[in-house]
């Protein structure tokens, strides 16, 4: 059984857990504040395993982070445990996806209406963004929208040069964690896979976010980006130790 207390302290929350929409905000934005996305258990030869005990072990126990499979794969676990109807499904992501109908795994949460909640996409939206609904969204800091095409959803972010830009387009076929295997191997170890390339860290903050990366530490606040080389592997361990 998931210990839901514990998974709240790894994510500092102290607010209500009703199954609402101001809960799930909370929720989602406390998710992303507190946990990394980040891939160092690939440069670390370790397998990810799409198992929810394990997920759960890595993340609040041993307080790591993860990539789209192992945070929102764990933040359904607790969505569920609190009592909202959580859709599994797979979005595919436009820029440097896989071609292949499961890629990204995204959450659709059902409340009096549907909302997509996603804290393991990397800068993503820092709330959960409402599905039917064809007008802006504000996700902290940036903007969304989530348009119809055809029989699928077009999630877009809003540029600051005034253009719209796709992340990922979606069905809302339900799927399971273990559905994702497959996939969640390409990434891991696929030649082609930008997990495999490099290391990221990525966590965001409440002015902005931090990112660590093979050879520098990037610091944005308030819109204001300062990135400090990281060179060899000690500076790397420090930053890491220090920031996340």
């Amino acid at each position: 059984m998931m210990d839901v207390s514990a998974y709240l302290d790894r994510i500092n929350y102290r607010g209500s857990t009703e199954p609402t929409i101001e809960t799930l905000r909370a929720l989602h934005r406390a998710h992303l504040l507190a946990v990394p996305f980040e891939n160092l258990d690939i440069h670390l030869n370790r397998r990810i395993v799409l198992d929810e005990a394990a997920l759960f072990e890595k993340i609040v126990v041993h307080r790591r982070g993860g990539f789209c499979y192992e945070l929102n794969g764990l933040f359904a676990g607790l969505l569920r445990r609190l009592g909202f109807a959580v859709t599994i499904f797979s979005a595919n992501v436009l820029h440097g996806g896989i071609p292949a109908e499961i890629d990204h795994l995204t959450l659709l949460i059902q409340l009096e209406e549907r909302w997509i909640a996603d804290v393991g996409f990397g800068d993503s939206s820092r709330l959960p963004l409402r599905l039917d609904f064809d007008g802006e969204q504000h996700g902290v800091g940036a903007t969304y929208r989530i348009a119809r095409a055809d029989d699928r959803w077009l999630l877009q972010r809003l540029l600051e040069t005034g253009e719209w830009y796709d992340e990922y387009i979606f069905r809302l076929d339900p799927l399971t964690l273990d559905d994702f295997r497959d996939a969640c191997v390409y990434y891991e170890t696929a030649p082609a896979s930008y997990f495999v390339q490099g290391r990221i860290c990525s966590r965001a903050t409440e002015d902005g976010r931090i990112s660590l990366t093979n050879d520098a530490l990037i610091v944005t606040r308030h819109g204001q980006r300062e990135e400090t080389p990281i060179e060899g592997e000690q500076a790397f361990v420090r930053a890491l130790s220090e920031h996340f």
